[in-house]
């Protein structure tokens, strides 16, 4: 006895350590499968998106460059100074000290007294002011014309993200309604299984034909196919969320956290009326904003230019006055001058194509405001329709529900008086397949009542309508 129970002692430590060692690797391995998993609920997946969707970051960046062009029209107020070296070499027949023009206010130099062809030197060194203090009200056109710009492209930035959620809210709709589905879809599993048991069973006592074990056994695979479709199609939806949201993840790891409230009525609508805010309908006013902002730009073309300019710089010319030849001298920049000055333009016959343009202007801007009526129109019977659409599937999905218990009642009773050999299999399976069609269809009535409140939401510009729903 004294030998056995160390021998046995030995086995049950064995025993135990392999069992702790296998379970070790099952905790292992069910937290690197938890690992893999990423959560993710609706609100998540719209804030995520809103943070680095690359199709907002677009937009994003171009309201950031509207913002730098009211920058630059702010810029023009700050005089230009340019400076500028030249060295050249040229005849002096009639002027002397020849400049390339641009950077330098033309100088005349002494005419020669006859046509000499030996050419000379010239060099200039200079800085050149040039800076236009009043503009009689253009460049505060102008700065108004890009502070529009810039509302409008916030306002578009605004309204892709809009869409953004919509698509992002419709796509994890899709997708919770497939899992709901599998639910549906594997209980018909579970029915045909424990069906295909039963008829094993009543076919060994002779009670039921061996043939229906193999119609069982046809329905269990063609249920087992139509599961597995059903997951593609649920593959396919989180593959397009990961795409809305930029999420760095695979479809297979993607876990909906928000799929309960597929299978209940929300209980309100909302509100009755579009909220002034709607991305849309700041849209269409900032196109308006813009068109008003453009034509007062072009109202102000006809009008006085005011410049100041001031002018520097140093000379050397390899002739002098009394036309005496020293090329030397061209590189010495033995002159100097400088100058400042005003100059006030008017363009007097401007105002023909000034005209023309404001009345295609006044156009445009009819246009816009013709524009945002019709979007204020669009969005008021949208959010009439989609009301209505709401309340009617409200009471679609309510009588599914009716509907759903009554096929699974008689499924009960269809699948008792089977296993008592009062029905056959074709009238099991036919009550059967009324309790999955009842099932998907009270899924789908459930979906359209979401999408109702979804499309109201939308017309009414605020997706928290839906969002303050979830539970």
């Amino acid at each position: 006895m004294a030998t056995v129970l160390p021998f046995m002692h030995q086995k049950q430590t064995m025993k135990f350590f392999k069992v702790l060692s296998a379970t070790g690797i099952l905790l292992a391995v069910s937290l690197v499968l938890k690992a893999q998993h990423q959560p993710l609920s609706l609100r998540e997946a719209l804030s995520t998106a809103a943070a680095q969707a690359p199709a907002l970051k677009v937009f994003r960046e171009e309201t950031n460059a509207a913002a730098k062009y009211g920058d630059l029209i702010k810029n023009t107020l700050v005089p230009e100074l340019t400076a500028g070296y030249q060295a050249g070499y040229a005849t002096y027949n009639n002027i002397t000290g020849l400049t390339y023009p641009g950077l330098f206010l033309p100088i005349s130099g002494p005419p020669s007294t006859g046509n000499t062809f030996d050419p000379v030197p010239g060099t200039v060194l200079s800085a050149l002011l040039k800076w236009e203090p009043l503009t009689f009200g253009q460049r505060q056109a102008a700065a108004e014309k890009a502070a529009s710009q810039y509302r409008l492209a916030a306002s578009e930035y605004n309204d892709e993200l809009f869409r953004e959620q919509y698509a992002i809210i419709v796509t994890y709709l899709d997708a919770a309604y497939l899992y709901s589905l599998t639910r549906s879809y594997q209980g018909n599993i579970d029915r045909t299984k424990t069906g295909l048991e039963q008829a094993l069973v009543l076919a060994r006592e002779g009670l039921k034909p061996g043939i229906d074990t193999m119609q069982f056994q046809s329905a269990l695979a063609q249920a087992e196919m139509d599961i597995l479709t059903l997951r593609r199609r649920f593959f396919d939806q989180t593959a397009e969320l990961i795409r809305l949201t930029g999420l760095s993840s695979t479809p297979q790891n993607i876990v909906l956290s928000d799929t309960a409230f597929i299978r209940e009525l929300p209980g309100t609508s909302g509100g009755a009326e579009t909220d002034p805010a709607h991305p849309a309908l700041q849209v269409a006013v900032s196109r308006v904003e813009v068109r008003k902002a453009s034509l007062k730009e072009v109202q102000r073309e006809w009008r006085p230019r005011f410049d100041v300019w001031a002018n520097a710089y140093a000379r050397g010319s390899g002739v002098a006055a009394d036309g005496t030849v020293t090329k030397s001298d061209g590189w010495s920049l033995s002159h100097r001058n400088y100058g400042a000055g005003i100059q006030l333009s008017f363009p007097l016959l401007g105002f023909t194509r000034t005209n023309i343009r404001k009345n295609q202007y006044r156009s445009l801007l009819k246009a816009e405001e013709a524009r945002l009526e019709q979007t204020r129109l669009n969005l008021r019977t949208q959010l009439e329709k989609a009301q209505l659409a709401f309340e009617q599937n409200s009471e679609i999905a309510r009588k599914s529900s009716v509907q759903t218990e009554a096929a699974r009642f008689a499924y009960e009773g269809l699948r008792i008086s089977y296993e008592s050999g009062l029905v056959d299999y074709t009238r099991l399976m036919q009550g059967q397949l009324d309790l999955l069609r009842a099932e998907a269809a009270q899924a789908g009535a459930t979906l359209q009542v979401w999408r109702s409140l979804l499309d109201i939401s939308v017309a009414q510009g605020n997706i928290e309508t839906l969002t303050d729903t979830l539970k």
